[in-house]
């Protein structure tokens, strides 16, 4: 079976030199790193933007650039939707008219009539398409131009940065209809971003792009919590991806409880649904470890499990140190100082108990 895409390019713009080489068969696929590290210069090369100087892309196993065999598909033949940081709609059109300047380009055999109330649907739009772009806030603007890209019948939808141009509340506002998107549409996403948080919630593959290279490249949780990586200057900080099904509230106090493989965890409400499936991100540095379980704190959660792992004292602060934690399959990394590893006598093998705090539990 071959992989949702399967790239290897080389380009050299100036100074900088592009040498990429990943596979992913993600619903998501982020391109995480810095800026400057190459991500857009990639996205460009999938989307036909920069003709690169050696390599292959292929989406589902189509060659649309193979430099070895002289194949580079132009770009109006890819079919391949892309979402930019501004939405760049027309601002002399309407709503409907933007959408559907994306259906005119589809190719004919590809279009359906159901299409547009489907994306209407899906990214709750369809109340605004009579208005024109200057009236919509940044947020509408951004799901109008993500519905343009879908109208257009895309093999592969490219999004680079789409929310970086947004305040907060815009971006609370958007991210539901990019999981709605990622997980009820057949489409393949490419998806750039320089936020952890952006990454952890919405991404299934993660490609680590440093300097032009990919540095690691799989499941999002296992490289958002990768000991090794976590050390490295300028990486994010360690953090676990669990997923997680509301099954209560305590109406009294405003929280929920959600059932995880390692063990029930108790959080802020929100807006949050019984029976939803979410997943929830911890920091490393929000974890204690206690080798017997605790009595008379305030934090409300604790799981237990063996210590699988521990890492190597080096990067900036030689103090510290992660370990992981298998909590019934669930992976937990933890962020120690070398001192309390010493002082509690932690080995692989291990069983302790994770104690976390409900505030230090990020949900959707």
């Amino acid at each position: 079976m071959n992989p949702v895409l399967d790239i290897a390019v080389r380009h050299r713009l100036g100074e900088f030199v592009l040498a990429a080489a990943f596979t992913s068969n993600g619903r998501l696929t982020a391109l995480f790193g810095q800026s400057g590290s190459g991500k857009t210069s990639l996205v460009n090369v999938i989307g036909g933007l920069i003709r690169p100087q050696s390599g292959r892309v292929l989406v589902d196993g189509e060659v649309l650039v193979d430099t070895a065999r002289g194949i580079i598909l132009p770009k109006h033949r890819r079919r391949i939707g892309y979402v930019f940081q501004e939405a760049r709609l027309f601002p002399h059109l309407t709503v409907r008219q933007n959408l559907m300047f994306g259906h005119w380009f589809a190719p004919r055999e590809a279009r359906h009539s159901s299409d547009l109330d489907a994306v209407l649907d899906l990214l709750g739009i369809g109340h605004l398409l009579d208005r024109r772009p200057g009236g919509l806030s940044g947020g509408e603007k951004q799901r109008v131009a993500i519905g343009r890209a879908l109208l257009s019948s895309p093999r592969l939808l490219l999004m680079d940065e789409p929310l970086a141009a947004l305040d907060e509340a815009r971006k609370a506002e958007i991210l539901p209809y990019i999981e709605r998107l990622r997980d009820k549409v057949g489409i393949p996403i490419v998806y750039v971003s320089h936020s952890v948080a952006e990454v952890a919630r919405l991404a299934t593959t993660v490609a680590l792009v440093e300097q032009g290279r990919i540095t690691a490249c799989g499941p999002t949780a296992e490289i958002l919590s990768r000991l090794d990586l976590a050390m490295r200057p300028g990486a994010p900080e360690a953090s676990s991806l669990i997923e997680a099904r509301v099954i209560g509230f305590d109406a009294e106090f405003g929280l929920a409880k959600l059932e995880t493989r390692g063990g029930s965890l108790q959080v802020a409400r929100g807006s949050l649904a019984l029976g939803q499936h979410l997943r929830v991100r911890i920091l490393a540095s929000d974890v204690l470890v206690s080798l017997a379980p605790l009595t008379g704190i305030s934090a409300l959660n604790t799981l237990s499990g063996t210590i699988t792992e521990i890492g190597e004292r080096s990067g900036q602060d030689a103090s510290t140190l992660h370990l992981r934690i298998d909590c019934s399959g669930d992976a937990l990394t933890v962020l120690l100082t070398a001192k309390s590893v010493a002082a509690l006598g932690l080995a692989v093998g291990n069983p302790v108990h994770a104690v976390i705090k409900s505030v230090s539990v990020e949900t959707p």
